[in-house]
């Protein structure tokens, strides 16, 4: 007994302070509306490509590679370029650390439960990310993200040569080897070099004899698909 009214008498006290000095008790809510509106009024740096308010110029910086599409950390183990250090530290568990998680659908192993459960998707066929405007569906948010800037038009990605804009860094990156002539994909036949995969998978197949397309009429193969049109215009539309 004697200790609950100790305790009531400290609430009372407590009380009688708000009442002497006009103090108003805060809900839960409004000291997090509170807390917001402080952490806002400290963003006080400014990105002038979309707007987008960060507490430090260091944020700022980090921020502006996703439109200029900059990556200054480079895995010295396979090339791979990221646009912050934490983000190259996470890659290097690829290289470093065992794989413990193995899919039991194709036996790809991964270094992380998460990446597992994610890439189990590709064999569920799960697509839980749906475009509000258009229904389309897509396994992974991110993948659901870039989606939508096709509906909003938002491009987050200028060349500063020509000031073209991408949706994605990935076509920025392809697009800015028109300025620098960089061909990083040389022909395993040849001395070709090709400034992307898809093209030198083309282009290799003069080589190997792969024939992928097939005439749906009269069952002729060919290596690209713009000899399959021309054939068709040439043979089958007459």
């Amino acid at each position: 007994l004697t200790e609950e009214n100790e305790e009531h008498e400290e609430l009372n006290e407590e009380q009688e302070k708000h009442v002497k000095t006009g103090e108003k008790t805060l809900s839960r809510s409004q000291t997090k509306q509170k807390d917001l509106k402080k952490r806002r009024a400290k963003k006080s740096f400014t990105c002038t490509q979309c707007g987008k308010s960060l507490t430090n110029k260091q944020s700022l910086e980090f921020h502006m590679r996703i439109h200029t599409g900059e990556k200054p950390y480079t895995c010295d183990q396979c090339g791979k370029s990221f646009r912050q250090s934490s983000h190259l530290k996470d890659h290097m568990n690829i290289h470093t650390r065992e794989k413990l998680y193995e899919c039991d659908q194709c036996g790809k192993t991964f270094s992380r439960a998460s990446y597992l459960k994610s890439h189990l998707k590709v064999h569920t066929k799960e697509k839980p990310h749906s475009c509000s405007l258009c229904g389309k569906s897509f396994s992974h948010l991110p993948n659901l993200k870039v989606h939508q800037k096709m509906h909003t038009g938002v491009r987050d990605y200028m060349c500063f040569e020509c000031e073209k804009t991408f949706i994605r860094a990935d076509q920025l990156k392809l697009h800015e080897r028109i300025h620098t002539g960089e061909k990083p994909y040389k022909c395993s036949h040849c001395d070709k070099r090709s400034s992307q995969s898809a093209s030198l998978k083309r282009h290799e197949r003069i080589h190997t004899g792969e024939k992928l397309y097939h005439c749906t009429v009269c069952g002729k193969s060919f290596t690209h698909s713009s000899n399959l049109c021309r054939h068709n215009k040439k043979i089958h539309s007459q």
